[in-house]
């Protein structure tokens, strides 16, 4: 079979999917002044036991018994996300604060996250990762606590993120052992259990022991909280439940109910609590200053909705933009859909349109990049070298990716329920193909938009 009939039998193939929604679920549970920085974040000066932590983060080097970032200092401010649903918001933006501690104290917006993330939600409706990654990706945020203060119901337009959030990693069917090295080589990670106020406050569950701050909870229930893990304590008793686990250890962990929960915001979850990392966690990787580029050009708003792709672990997309300055091209922003992705990016700085695309594999452009992505998430692929971008031109990006165990590679941002209706279609020009030579423009045949960002400085 020639390359294009390949590519027609394929195409009748692709179908929209919707995404993981059910194995990142919307968390929505209820419960009852940092100094001021420019946003840059600045070299860390590593303590000897912090040194230590992040060498034993390596696959080959041993784990302590027990760690804990609030001992380096990088314990995040505890709050109390009151009567609404934004345990998610504050988590996230704990998480990079965590990440960013002790040398810069800047304190995030969750308000601003929560309501200026572009879907159609209420403070009420709680969120998801996925919404979180666009937030961040879109350069949305994350904004400063000063600027838009928690608890008014009140967002301010035009606000300017404070950092770029360049790399979030979704962290999924992690081992304790891999869950305890993302803590030591990325920082806090946001996880979720299943977990409200019934179950700490009345005698009517046994799941939460307050004398000891220590929580565990035997049965697989549903998600609906999320707090964040700052570490570990394998020598934690197993007494100090009372449902008493098979074996000692537990999580460190930071809730969302204010100081007065735990002990200042933290308790700990048994290593045997059936719920806590049961469908992974997120790490915020790569925070940035605000000057590593300065434009991020996108064809979707909301992120990655679902996915799509043909009978296969590999194909093509690509997306078209407009310079609006003279620029180089420095990077991509995509999203890995599982772990085990590989990626290979090319750049046609000069687009005319569709048909430069067709005429792509007899092109021989060369590769702009290469990436190995080891787990689901949204990264930034730095060029090998930068491109030249003159004002007002029309550029592609053109990306081949491969990923082992999914025949829907592709992250796309589709209208899929009420929450994302504001995606538009208008404007957008992505397109995507089985075999890099018939190429079909997903606004049109499918009614999505491929996830696919470029970044910018200007020259």
């Amino acid at each position: 079979m020639n390359p294009r009939q390949r590519g027609k039998n394929f195409r009748r193939m692709l179908r929209p999917a919707l995404a993981l929604a059910s194995a990142l679920a919307l968390c929505s549970c209820f419960a009852a002044g940092a100094e001021e920085t420019d946003g840059a974040r600045p070299e860390k000066q590593a303590s000897a036991e912090a040194e230590s932590a992040q060498e034993a983060g390596q696959e080959n080097e041993a784990l302590p018994a027990r760690f804990c970032l609030a001992d380096q200092g990088r314990k995040p401010q505890v709050r109390s996300q009151g009567n609404t649903g934004t345990c998610w918001a504050i988590c996230a933006v704990s998480a990079m604060e965590s990440d960013l501690l002790p040398q810069d104290q800047s304190v995030f917006s969750a308000d601003h996250m929560s309501l200026q993330n572009g879907f159609r939600v209420t403070q009420d409706d709680g969120g998801d990762y996925y919404m979180i990654m666009s937030y961040l990706a879109d350069w949305k945020g994350p904004v400063l606590e000063e600027e838009d203060p928690y608890g008014d119901g009140v967002s301010p337009e035009g606000l300017k993120a404070a950092v770029h959030v360049q790399e979030v990693r979704l962290l999924q069917e992690m081992s304790r052992d891999m869950a305890k090295r993302m803590v030591l080589r990325y920082g806090a990670l946001q996880s979720s259990l299943c977990m409200d106020r019934a179950r700490t406050d009345t005698d009517e569950y046994h799941y939460y022991n307050a004398l000891t701050c220590a929580y565990f909870d035997p049965l697989m229930e549903d998600v609906d909280h999320d707090i964040l893990i700052l570490g570990w304590d394998d020598t934690f008793s197993r007494d100090n439940f009372r449902i008493r686990p098979p074996e000692d250890g537990a999580w460190i962990c930071q809730n969302t109910w204010g100081e007065s929960f735990g002990d200042d915001g933290i308790f700990y979850v048994s290593y045997e609590d059936r719920n806590l990392l049961r469908r992974g966690g997120v790490a915020y990787s790569r925070i940035e200053r605000t000057d590593n580029y300065d434009h991020v050009y996108e064809n979707d708003s909301l992120g990655w909705q679902g996915r799509q792709g043909y009978d296969g672990y590999e194909c093509w997309f690509a997306g078209a933009y407009t310079a609006e300055a003279d620029e180089e091209l420095r990077a991509v922003g995509l999203y890995s859909t599982r772990p085990g992705t590989t990626c290979e990016v090319y750049v046609i700085p000069r687009f005319t349109g569709e048909q430069d695309l067709e005429s792509f594999p007899e092109a021989s452009l060369k590769c702009a990049a290469r990436a190995e992505l080891d787990t689901a998430g949204y990264f930034t692929i730095d060029l090998d070298q930068p491109v030249l971008l003159d004002a007002g031109q029309d550029f592609a990006v053109v990306i081949w990716i491969r990923t082992e165990g999914e025949t829907k590679p592709v992250a796309v941002e589709m209208v899929k329920d009420s929450f994302t209706e504001p995606v538009t279609l208008e404007g957008r020009r992505t397109w995507i193909s089985a075999d890099g030579e018939i190429w079909d423009r997903t606004q049109d045949v499918y009614r999505t938009n491929v996830c696919l960002k470029a970044y910018t400085s200007v020259r």
